[in-house]
């Protein structure tokens, strides 16, 4: 019996409590998978002090389960941190933002000293670039950042009608591909105007956990 997507997705969302300490403050990523995640919490949330959320729709998610979220600035270094990813190559460099929440999913990242990734087999890949890569970008500089991305190859597209939970615009970028994603991240990130992109390379994935018809893979 094949599974579907969302029984993959239940699976590794299910296997990324076992990455969760007992007594803890958990950071939680934003999408599909991890509102399975969320879900998989909510069973264990006796055991955990509370989460930080990478977005407003988490945060409401988990706190309709009755788990406690707190800022980052006030829980302060997390032990782990459990979200998805749009692509991810087993070098475990990943492109996110396809949700639009990517800024606090990289903050909330760099703030955990464990990121563990949970997707489904589909989104692994051997280069990003397949799926758009968004960014977020102030406003006013949404013209001169899509000049400057147009110079690098790239064709930006502004994602229509939608606004970040920090009141900017994301411009998804097609027709990357991306070898150096390490590299890249910073560039992009060294464009005045930009908030940050969706390239989550200088800080990786520790592990990825992977739904395959046969089971949860571990990849480190």
């Amino acid at each position: 019996m094949s599974m579907t997507q969302d029984e993959l997705k239940q699976a590794v969302a299910r296997a990324a409590i076992a990455h969760v300490p007992n007594d803890c403050i958990v950071g939680v990523g934003t999408g599909s998978t991890a509102n399975f995640f969320i879900d998989a919490l909510a069973e264990i949330k006796s055991r955990i002090r509370g989460a930080v959320a990478s977005s407003e729709a988490s945060a409401k998610r988990l706190q309709g389960h009755g788990i406690e979220v707190l800022s980052l600035n006030e829980a302060g270094t997390l032990p782990v941190y459990v979200d998805g990813a749009d692509e991810i190559t087993r070098h475990l460099h990943m492109v996110k933002g396809g949700g639009g929440a990517l800024t606090r999913e990289k903050i909330v990242a760099a703030a955990s000293r464990k990121f563990v990734c949970v997707c489904d087999a589909s989104k692994l890949v051997d280069v990003l670039g397949k799926f758009p890569l968004p960014i977020e970008v102030i406003p006013m500089a949404r013209s001169y950042v899509a000049r400057e991305l147009t110079a690098m190859g790239g064709q930006p597209k502004l994602r229509e009608g939608f606004t970040t939970d920090n009141g900017n615009v994301i411009l998804d970028v097609h027709g990357l591909s991306i070898l150096n994603p390490v590299e890249l991240e910073t560039t992009l990130n060294n464009i005045a105007g930009v908030v940050t992109n969706g390239l989550f390379a200088r800080r990786a994935a520790d592990v990825l956990l992977l739904g395959t018809p046969d089971g949860v893979q571990t990849l480190v």
